[in-house]
């Protein structure tokens, strides 16, 4: 793809999201500070007097001004309330001034946050998982698109269902990767992700699977009660980073409620390689999956927090 044709789609992807204005102003209210058209990103909204005003054509709908205002003037019905209310607990409306946070009890929880691979045989209210959708959806978006899209299950029961069409995927690759003629045709023409596959994972997942068909070893999901699939609309201007940072909210906010957490890679392939596992949980062909999160009430615990590995940082022009 060339850069003015990869130019376009971004311009066709902002074109396609809803910019309509649906900002208002209680002018009765406005104290005419100016700060609501200070920290609008589209210039929706500009002083006309001593006033502030709706005066663009179009909105990122992203709650700038109704953040900021001092006097509650400015409201944008695009913003749905009830997605701020969460059932397990009380959220605090009041916004935090940049470095009022406990640093280290930040860092502490995202160490903390470990892939859980055993889980106890104890469901999650569905309130609960409705809950973490809506801390999801506090991430950022590109543009403000918010174009992400969660699926849910619910019970281990719907989870074996999924991972019964995920095996059934995989066990089809790896009877077609034991084709040595057609592992070396592809990758002669420059198409070595099966080969890749062959050498990195045929044989694991065949244990796997075989552990699945004859003792209902989950290897897949490693026993977790829920799933959240983390998908994105067509439109968004960067749709995998949108939710893959809705996802990361998600990990880090199930932790702290009590709960373990795993991304599950090879669901996501699956689903990406065979859109009819998609249509059996009910996602749309033109929605497409980046993340598989498997949820539970964690059966492990951790002494400490481990290092990472070594990492590569550099600068660009210097340092001041």
């Amino acid at each position: 793809m060339t850069p003015w044709q990869i130019r376009m789609q971004y311009v066709e992807r902002r074109r396609a999201m809803d910019r309509s204005v649906t900002t208002t102003i209680d002018r009765d209210k406005c104290i005419g500070c100016g700060l609501c058209v200070r920290v609008c990103p589209s210039r929706t909204l500009s002083m006309q007097g001593e006033k502030a005003c709706v005066s663009g054509d179009k909105s990122l709908s992203c709650g700038h001004c109704a953040a900021v205002c001092p006097v509650d003037a400015v409201r944008v019905s695009a913003i749905v309330e009830d997605t701020s209310k969460f059932d397990t607990f009380q959220a605090d409306g009041k916004w935090l001034p940049h470095g009022e946070f406990d640093t280290v009890q930040l860092v502490r929880l995202m160490g903390s946050r470990r892939s859980c691979r055993s889980f106890k045989d104890k469901p999650i209210d569905r309130i609960i998982l409705e809950d973490l959708v809506k801390i999801g959806i506090t991430a950022p978006s590109g543009s403000n698109s918010q174009l992400w899209t969660f699926t849910v299950l619910p019970s281990r029961k719907a989870v074996l269902a999924f991972g019964e069409q995920v095996a059934i995927y995989f066990n089809k690759l790896n009877h077609l990767s034991e084709k040595k003629y057609l592992r070396t045709f592809l990758k002669l023409i420059g198409k070595g992700e099966l080969d890749f596959y062959y050498r990195e994972y045929h044989d694991s997942v065949k244990e796997a699977l075989a552990e699945w068909d004859n003792a209902g070893a989950d290897r897949l999901f490693h026993g977790a009660t829920a799933v959240i699939v983390v998908g994105s609309k067509p439109g968004a201007s960067c749709p995998a980073e949108d939710a893959l940072l809705a996802t990361q909210n998600i990990l880090l906010a199930a932790h702290s409620m009590g709960f373990g957490s795993c991304l599950i890679g090879f669901a996501v392939e699956a689903m990406k390689s065979d859109i009819s596992i998609k249509s059996a949980l009910g996602i749309p062909d033109d929605e497409v999956v980046h993340s598989v999160i498997a949820l539970g009430y964690p059966d492990e615990t951790y002494c400490r927090i481990p290092g990472r590995k070594k990492y590569t940082q550099r600068y660009y022009g210097g340092r001041e």
